[in-house]
């Protein structure tokens, strides 16, 4: 299980965007896969295999989540549902911590090299088609795929070497997470 755990934690993370439901979608895997383990039929990496257990229960969490959150009020239900109306609009800190995450962007854009940075601008935020990007600064399609292609590594490094971080150190999951859903996993299995 800690082979797998951080890798199982990054993809539901990836899809559910929420720690304590990946972490929940993780456990399920590993007691889905250890039931279904006679299914196994090693046309696969078992890697693989439990990958996609793990997309598949996210995948039911996620479908899950949305029918709960669009399922219609009771009348009876009004004056408690009046506590859990929230506004649209982001709260205060959101709206400080989106406004840094944008300069911190702007500024990881601006130290590219401006041949980079002018094709990442038109075709990213601009939203220009190669075609487009390529008349408006006078170069063929295939160096503007090239460029932005270059601009998007650069970017990304920029971005982690800012963060203090690199890809790999994103959304971890050991130590004591790991440490819980193995002990988790133990504890369903036994009443299996």
């Amino acid at each position: 299980m800690r082979r797998y755990n951080q890798r199982l934690f990054r993809v539901a993370r990836s899809i559910l965007r929420d720690d304590d439901e990946a972490e929940d979608v993780v456990q399920d895997a590993h007691v889905r896969a250890y039931v279904s383990l006679h299914q196994f039929a090693g046309t696969a990496q078992f890697s693989t295999w439990l990958t996609k257990i793990a997309v598949h229960e996210a995948s039911s969490c996620l479908r899950k989540r949305k029918r709960f959150r669009t399922a219609p009020e009771s009348p009876d239900d009004k004056n408690e549902s009046m506590e859990l109306v929230r506004s649209s609009e982001p709260d205060p800190e959101q709206q400080a911590m989106n406004q840094q995450a944008v300069s911190f962007v702007e500024e990881a854009m601006d130290a590219l090299p401006a041949m980079y940075r002018w094709v990442f601008v038109l075709r990213e935020v601009e939203n220009m088609s190669t075609g487009e990007t390529a008349d408006c600064l006078d170069l063929t399609e295939e160096a503007v795929k090239v460029r932005l292609l270059r601009a998007r590594h650069m970017l990304r490094k920029e971005l982690y070497t800012r963060a203090g971080a690199t890809s790999s150190q994103a959304f971890q999951f050991m130590g004591p997470s790991c440490d819980r859903v193995v002990h988790r996993v133990f504890d369903r299995l036994s009443k299996l």
